[in-house]
């Protein structure tokens, strides 16, 4: 996920290190889980302009809902919009900018399927920071 040009983060080395909005950033990423019990967060990182983030939908009780009982999970699109919003407003009312928008309107999917796949992912997220330091230098 990409956002609109403000820096959340510097990247020193391979060391990604946040400012406040980085840290609104983090906090609401970790809060998804609490949010949305059948979500599990694997590997990530917050970059100065993107987030990396691997999602898992896992199998767990939540809520249900009332009209059709089925299971109320919400599609991708909608917990990252939630994501985007909640961070988004964070981030404006700590700079005293209402209404600016902090991120980009889509976001980049990619299911994983396998566990070579799942690795690859991984280690790309994790390099991530190291990568961006050495284009810079």
């Amino acid at each position: 996920m990409r956002h609109s040009g403000l820096r959340e983060a510097i990247v020193v080395g391979a060391e990604v290190q946040l400012n406040a909005s980085g840290q609104i950033v983090t906090d609401t990423w970790r809060w998804l889980v609490t949010q949305y019990p059948y979500l599990s967060l694997d590997a990530w990182v917050l970059m100065p302009d993107h987030l990396h983030g691997i999602i898992a939908i896992v199998d767990a009780p939540c809520a249900v809902s009332n009209d059709t009982g089925i299971p109320a999970i919400k599609p991708l699109g909608q917990i990252i919009g939630a994501f985007k919003t909640v961070s988004t407003k964070a981030i404006n009312d700590r700079r005293d900018t209402p209404g600016m928008l902090v991120w980009q309107r889509n976001f980049w999917e990619h299911i994983i399927r396998s566990q070579v796949d799942l690795d690859r992912v991984r280690v790309y997220i994790q390099d991530n920071p190291r990568r961006w330091s050495a284009r810079r230098s």
